[in-house]
């Protein structure tokens, strides 16, 4: 460090009561400076001031020191000064000039021409105005140039509101400078921005090449989903990382700031335009009622909590069979209902299985509630395929029970959250919720009272065990990426969007309806990957692309997964009032004969006969093709062989009965 840089490092470092001492001080001298000044200019010759010229030095000095101090002057930073400390500045001295011009231009002095008042304030604006810059440039940009040492270059894509604020609160940070905005408007182009210039977006490869940019930001919340989309297709094969400012509402209730700034999220990539809710229809069946979710804390069942509590139910029930996912939920909600109109929305946290129906039938005989979202369910495949007896208990049986509490306490709407891996299904999971949707089919058939619906959709970003945010932790890890095979696609649709789509196919339902949620298109999970490892600045290396940094390795289809997945049994969808919302007529056994498959299905559990339980299910669902051999984990430990004898348990305490008590 310069001695130069030491001596502005102390006065950056002095009280802020001795640093407003040598602003006034500055501020006193250059108040005689101008006066000399202007005496030159009227006389025309350098020299001592005679002593006639002592009264236009005192009263400069005395007028503008205070007025300068009323008018805040001094509570400005010089390193910060910014367009409103200049405006304060420039109002202070003309209150200044009119004063001293009105004592020496217009009343007179003697000795002093009058020149004099028209000429100092003038001056004294300027040398103001001067030091001020100054003061900006040496101790809030050019010293901070130097304390940040390298600079990180970025690019601001947007040259809107957004993107300036951005661009000022980025410039008071350390470690990063804007290189350029880059914008669509072409009036824009080859302009100056706060002294930044704007380019054009054809020039960005040209812009990362040259500055050797790092990151490009992205500054335009207002712009709509289809046109964001169309920007990240241009910034992927940029080469840089992306991050992003999260929506024009999110920043509605302050100025953007760096901390806004996120990395890019996958609904960035693949969501869709939001489709505004009908708020009547949705409130019909849950306004002023009791509602119930089961599944609360995980990840659609979250959703449709937090979206119910907007539509301000009088109580909302939340089962779930996990602690913690639960307590997270209603913590969630408590926050949310404080902050909005949900306060009033009586939240009940209930911990259970819905599978345990002593516990479903308290829940319902205490409540009674009037609509049931039921989320319930286990949906990670290869684990449901390695644990096919407690994935079919629970997706199965856990539903029979809600369904038939819902109907006998007389609750007036069932919703069944189903997925598309029940269409043909090729795993356990899938299958056991087609045997759901029959169980809710065959009900509705009997025209018992309740209204039950399903609602069947595929993968959801962000969810838990989804493969974008495994994706996500490998690239951050610098790679392998793991793709199960390089033609598999899926369909991806974000958690809100599921949700609110749930909530509406539900309040359509008149009974038994298999509602299909429209998915877009399918997403090759390749792409799809590759567009993750290039927003985050990475090239992806693979078959196609050998140099790249990030390597995408193949791991093979797992237990139950296949290539693509299907929303349709059939091809004849129906369509309804709402564009994304369809309806499919498929098959089901009546209930006496489902009834009988099911006690067999129940006793295939109980004995875990894993081999009759495949074959009960293909019975149930005749699409069921499991594309492999039983990998259920306790049965191929038992066909490996037997194991260590099991020890007998020491006799405990007994009842009078010779019962075992639990100790």
């Amino acid at each position: 460090m310069t001695a130069f840089d030491q001596v502005i490092a102390k006065t950056v470092a002095l009280p802020r009561p001795a640093k407003k001492a040598i602003a006034m001080s500055l501020d006193a001298a250059l108040c005689i400076l101008t006066v000399w000044l202007a005496f030159y200019i009227r006389i025309g010759e350098r020299a001592v001031l005679p002593g006639y010229q002592w009264p236009a030095l005192a009263a400069a000095v005395a007028l503008a020191v205070p007025i300068f101090v009323l008018a805040g002057l001094y509570r400005s930073v010089f390193r910060y000064v910014g367009w409103e400390a200049l405006t304060a500045m420039a109002q202070a001295v003309f209150a200044y000039g009119i004063i001293y011009a009105g004592a020496f231009s217009v009343l007179g002095v003697p000795g002093v021409p009058r020149s004099i008042g028209l000429i100092q304030p003038v001056l004294l604006f300027l040398a103001v105005g001067a030091s001020r810059a100054l003061g900006r440039y040496w101790l809030g940009g050019r010293y901070r140039q130097r304390l940040r040492g390298p600079q990180a270059n970025i690019l601001i894509y947007g040259a809107g509101s957004a993107g300036r604020q951005l661009a000022a609160a980025l410039s008071e940070g350390l470690g990063t400078r804007v290189a350029g905005f880059v914008d669509d408007d072409h009036h824009l182009h080859d302009s100056l921005i706060a002294g930044i210039r704007v380019w054009a977006p054809d020039r960005l490869a040209e812009l990362v090449e040259r500055h050797g940019v790092t990151e490009i930001f992205l500054a335009m919340p207002s712009i709509g989903r289809w046109r964001r989309n169309e920007i990240l297709k241009l910034l992927q094969p940029v080469g840089v990382a992306v991050r992003t400012l999260p929506g024009l509402l999110d920043l509605a209730h302050g100025r953007v700031t760096v901390s806004d700034l996120r990395p890019l999220e996958v609904d960035d990539l693949l969501g869709r335009e939001p489709v505004a809710p009908d708020l009547a229809l949705l409130e019909r069946d849950i306004r002023d009622c009791v509602v119930l979710v089961t599944g609360a804390g995980g990840s659609i069942g979250s959703e449709l909590c937090r979206q119910i509590l907007t539509l301000r139910p009088a109580t909302l029930l939340l089962l779930d069979s996990s602690e913690y996912a639960l307590y997270s939920i209603h913590r969630d909600l408590e926050r949310l209902a404080a902050a909005t109109e949900g306060g009033s929305v009586r939240l009940v946290p209930l911990l259970g299985s819905v599978c345990d129906e002593a516990r479903v039938r308290a829940i319902f005989s205490a409540w009674r509630p009037h609509t049931i979202y039921h989320a319930a369910a286990y949906k990670h495949v290869p684990l449901v395929e390695h644990n096919p007896i407690e994935g079919i208990s629970n997706n199965v049986f856990g539903t029979l029970v809600v369904a038939r509490m819902a109907q006998q306490y007389g609750a007036a709407r069932f919703v069944l959250v189903s997925t598309d891996k029940a269409v043909r299904p090729t795993n356990v999971m899938g299958a056991s919720k087609r045997i759901a949707e029959m169980v809710l089919q065959a009900m509705a058939a009997e025209r018992a009272g309740t209204c039950f619906a399903m609602v069947r959709f595929g993968n959801v970003l962000g969810s838990s065990g989804s493969v974008v945010p495994l994706f996500r932790q490998q690239v951050a890890a610098g790679g392998p990426v793991t793709v199960t095979d390089p033609e598999v696609t899926r369909y991806f649709m974000t958690i809100p969007e599921a949700a609110q789509l749930v909530l509406h196919a539900g309040a359509m339902a008149s009974g038994g309806e298999v509602f299909v949620l429209d998915m877009g298109e399918p997403v090759r999970i390749m792409d799809l990957a590759i567009r993750i490892i290039e927003l985050s600045g990475f090239k992806a290396r693979h078959a196609g692309e050998p140099q790249g940094e990030i390597e995408i390795v193949f791991s093979g289809l797992r237990p139950g997964e296949k290539l693509y997945e299907e929303l349709l049994i059939g091809n004849n969808p129906v369509p309804t009032s709402h564009g994304r919302i369809m309806m499919a007529s498929e098959s089901f056994l009546a209930l006496p004969v489902l009834n009988r498959q099911l006690g067999l299905l129940g006793k295939g559990l109980a004995a875990r006969d894993i081999e009759r339980v495949r074959k009960l299910i293909g019975d149930l669902v005749p699409e069921y093709a499991p594309a492999g051999d039983v990998v259920d984990w306790i049965h191929l430990e038992d066909m490996a062989g037997p194991g260590p004898a099991p020890v007998a348990p020491a006799a405990g305490p007994q009842d009078a009965d010779g019962g075992q008590l639990v100790s």
